[in-house]
């Protein structure tokens, strides 16, 4: 017989984390939105995790996967009202950190080497829409639509009542469909009309940016106070929204580049002054049409450090 050492558990241990970190990840980001909180999150889940393997007495997690989806997913609920606290003093517009996946010569997303840049994450107009629930209403929305659990299985991890569980489902798919129906534009689509719409800023062309604008646009500019944005608050309307994207570009470097790029899944610019990240841009089209009805702007360098 071996002697077995206390690192062959914690060994034991980091394999079985590093088998689900990933969807560990992308369970948190899409419950707290900031890369930075969700590695928190993260390790306090890994030192529960070695804490409970290394427990003497007790014996194997029968089911590892459910162990730590528990553990992480509480734990992200706790830090919720932290995150809400700093949000409530955050300037302007918040979104969340953009997740950027890149291209590659076919332009296909090509995975990367941070989970970050393969994790499942929802669009940014969803997140967006997620930011206005209940946390348990989120968590219930995520585990069950994203992730696909069932309502007796959201119930155990969140330690809820099954009938509980449901409830909060019922609510929480009412809010979400009520302010942004399920729809999800072709890929190749929204490209082309991300290309047209960049060109058209930068080239101060009013009449194909109006074009393109669907009536009831809104504008989220999100510089954190720290980088150029459109204002505290979101612009709402197809007039508006072109005057302040016509005005920022004005007074844009005159250097900026494009390169194009999936962001939470979904095709996005990515502006450069140099090396530098300037901004991460996602536009979100209309079911009806196919105008745009959503423009997400990223500028607070903080949430652009993983951009590249």
């Amino acid at each position: 017989m071996t002697d077995s050492t206390p690192s062959d558990g914690i060994d034991a241990a980091t394999r079985v984390f590093s088998d689900h970190r990933e969807l560990l990840f992308s369970m948190v980001y899409n419950l707290l939105g900031t890369v930075a909180d969700t590695e928190d999150v993260l390790q306090d889940a890994w030192l529960s995790w070695v804490a409970r393997t290394r427990e003497p007495g007790l014996g194997p997690v029968e089911h590892p996967r459910a162990y730590l989806v528990r553990v992480a997913v509480n734990k992200a609920l706790a830090r919720q009202a932290e995150v809400s606290r700093r949000r409530e003093s955050y300037f302007g517009p918040w979104l969340p950190e953009p997740l950027v996946a890149k291209l590659d010569a076919e332009g296909l997303t090509g995975a990367g080497e941070d989970a970050a840049e393969h994790a499942e994450a929802v669009s940014i107009a969803l997140l967006v829409v997620l930011e206005t629930l209940t946390p348990l209403e989120r968590a219930v929305f995520v585990l069950h639509e994203v992730f696909g659990y069932q309502h007796t299985e959201t119930a155990e991890v969140l330690g809820r009542s099954p009938a509980a569980v449901r409830q909060l489902a019922h609510r929480a798919r009412e809010h979400v469909q009520a302010r942004r129906p399920r729809f999800r534009a072709d890929p190749q689509v929204r490209q082309q009309v991300t290309e047209r719409f960049t060109a058209a800023v930068a080239g101060g062309d009013l009449a194909v940016l109006l074009d393109l604008l669907a009536p009831d646009v809104t504008l989220w500019a999100d510089g954190g106070g720290k980088a150029t944005a459109a204002g505290a608050r979101p612009v709402h309307g197809r007039d508006e929204v072109a005057r302040v994207l016509l005005g920022g570009a004005s007074r844009a470097p005159r250097d900026v580049r494009v390169r194009w790029a999936h962001t939470n899944g979904d095709p996005s610019a990515l502006l450069f002054v140099g090396e530098m990240p300037f901004g991460v841009l996602v536009l979100d089209l209309a079911p009806e049409d196919g105008g745009i009805a959503g423009v997400y702007f990223v500028t607070n360098p903080d949430k652009l450090s993983r951009v590249h």
